[in-house]
């Protein structure tokens, strides 16, 4: 069997300084990752990161997952992408999704919407500006009038990945988008949202072939493995208290250990929320273990539907050197 293309999530190594991360973006490349992956909320912004992985590598794909469309116009995204794809030889993946209401509304100021119209506005748009084309476009969420990027286009059409979770994105992205990224996903429930994506595809009347299927895994390569679970199980609580997440969790067949988590973090007890989270879902959304261990595990999510699982490197809280834990996941791929 082939083994997997695997991805790295570099936005877990944005604390280091900056010529060390060019390092580590070089080392993921020797070392065979598929495609590097930036994040943006609170730290570096995507393009800043992503120029530097594509400046700093030849073969390396860069992607980011995932930009808010809700905190740059459709315009600029568009410039983006054409200006990143200058800079790596069309080795960029934008990836655009929905912010949350925090983010857009408090942090940056702006009205907030949760609306895939607005998605599908954006990559419309993104496309059409990227391409060179003279652009006109009135929508629900959008108005542009007679713009056209006066840099040349790339020479290959920018490629568009949404970041998905519920079934109506998942749907659009198989319908719109060149691949999808998909986040706390266990296994067995990646098939599920592959048809999702099929059933999206059929819309637009065409397949999945192609299209890329990544999803990043919370994975730490270590000896510790009870530290490295505490500090994992209180980053699912985190994401278990939003709807969102805890609407998709019990889809995805923990909804005994969503409720009573949720149970515990209304009455105020936010130790005991973090205890619900049980052996299975830990096993579920994380990777944790020795290398072989480890290395056995993401290819179970290859298997599973993935065309790209993506390791996002976590430290347990207690780690003596955390950059050298953090080295020590990515050397163990792929």
């Amino acid at each position: 069997m082939t083994a997997p293309r695997v991805g790295i999530v570099l936005s877990a190594f944005a604390a280091q300084p900056a010529a060390d991360l060019v390092a580590i973006a070089r080392e993921a490349e020797t070392r065979g990752y598929h495609a590097a992956w930036v994040g943006e909320t609170s730290g570096y912004d995507a393009v800043t990161l992503m120029t530097l992985i594509a400046l700093s590598t030849e073969r390396l794909q860069v992607g980011s997952a995932v930009v808010p469309v809700q905190t740059r116009t459709p315009v600029v995204l568009g410039l983006t992408a054409a200006s990143l794809n200058h800079c790596s030889n069309d080795r960029v993946l934008l990836g655009l999704g929905l912010s949350s209401r925090i983010i857009v509304g408090d942090w940056h100021g702006l009205p907030f919407s949760n609306s895939l119209q607005q998605i599908r506005e954006t990559v419309e748009i993104v496309r059409r500006v990227a391409s060179g084309e003279r652009v006109t476009f009135e929508g629900a969420f959008y108005r542009v009038k007679n713009f056209r990027m006066t840099a040349p286009p790339p020479a290959r059409p920018v490629r568009v990945v949404l970041g998905a979770l519920g079934p109506e994105m998942l749907e659009l992205a198989g319908e719109i988008a060149d691949g999808v990224v998909l986040n706390w996903i266990p296994p067995e429930a990646v098939p599920a949202s592959v048809e999702r994506l099929q059933a999206g595809a059929r819309k637009a009347g065409r397949t999945l072939q192609g299209f890329e299927i990544a999803s990043f895994v919370r994975t730490c390569v270590t000896d510790d493995a009870p530290a490295a679970h505490a500090t994992l199980a209180r980053d699912i609580t985190g994401y278990a208290i939003v709807d969102v997440y805890a609407s998709f969790f019990r889809s995805a067949g923990y909804a005994a250990e969503v409720d009573a988590l949720n149970a515990a973090w209304r009455a105020g007890d936010r130790a005991g929320a973090v205890t619900q989270i049980s052996p299975r879902v830990l096993a579920g959304l994380g990777v944790v273990g020795d290398e072989a261990l480890c290395r056995r595990r993401i290819a179970e999510f290859a298997r599973a539907g993935l065309t790209q699982p993506v390791v996002l490197p976590f430290v347990p809280a207690a780690a003596p050197d955390p950059r050298a834990a953090l080295l020590r996941t990515l050397r163990a791929f792929p």
